[in-house]
């Protein structure tokens, strides 16, 4: 099963992905969390190098740079679907349409970019205001992270694609508890039987 986790910066994805692993194999499945950008690669060292500020690459250039970097994992990610594994995404195909879109790019261009990717059977995203984002860090932000009017036009598009594909929409400004416990009741449902 693939799941992925969407949302702002500062929403919790990598924290609450890694906490719904930890449950998953507790009750006996095979999981793990794969975060994108995939900074350990060539373009994810590139894609970091333009976050910092270091290169000046267009919003086209960065959006393709971030969709060769999933293609860079696309091998890796079918062989676990195939093992059986239940892959939690920290971002993934969702995040690129909504920075692109945010940056003024086509959505539909973006989707169709990535169509050859595994999709993800469920999406969840931890909806935060971006004034919550910017509070929750306040030093060593990137150059997205300190773009207040981008961050609000990223949650719109983000906001636009869960009622248009009914993802499950979590409202990350709770406690962190309760976050896991509605990521948890969102996917059990849908968990394949154990064999």
């Amino acid at each position: 099963m693939l799941v992925a986790v969407e949302g702002l910066d500062q929403s919790g994805k990598a924290t609450q992905a890694q906490h719904l692993r930890d449950r998953l194999r507790a009750s006996g499945y095979k999981s793990r969390v794969v975060s994108f950008p995939d900074y350990g690669t060539f373009l994810g060292e590139e894609i970091a190098r333009s976050l910092q500020g270091e290169r000046d690459y267009g919003p086209e250039t960065m959006q393709l740079l971030y969709v060769a970097n999933r293609f860079e994992r696309k091998a890796d990610i079918d062989r676990w679907h195939a093992a059986g594994l239940i892959v939690l995404f920290d971002r993934y195909i969702a995040s690129g349409v909504a920075y692109g879109e945010a940056q003024g790019l086509d959505p539909e261009w973006l989707t169709a970019l990535q169509v050859s990717l595994p999709q993800p059977e469920l999406t969840i995203l931890l909806d935060i205001a971006p004034e919550t984002a910017v509070a929750r860090k306040t030093v060593g932000r990137d150059r997205y992270e300190r773009d207040f009017a981008l961050l609000t036009r990223v949650r719109e598009s983000y906001l636009r694609q869960a009622e248009q594909a009914q993802w499950v929409r979590i409202d990350a400004e709770q406690a962190p508890d309760v976050v896991a416990a509605e990521m948890a009741a969102a996917i059990e449902p849908r968990l394949p039987e154990l064999r």
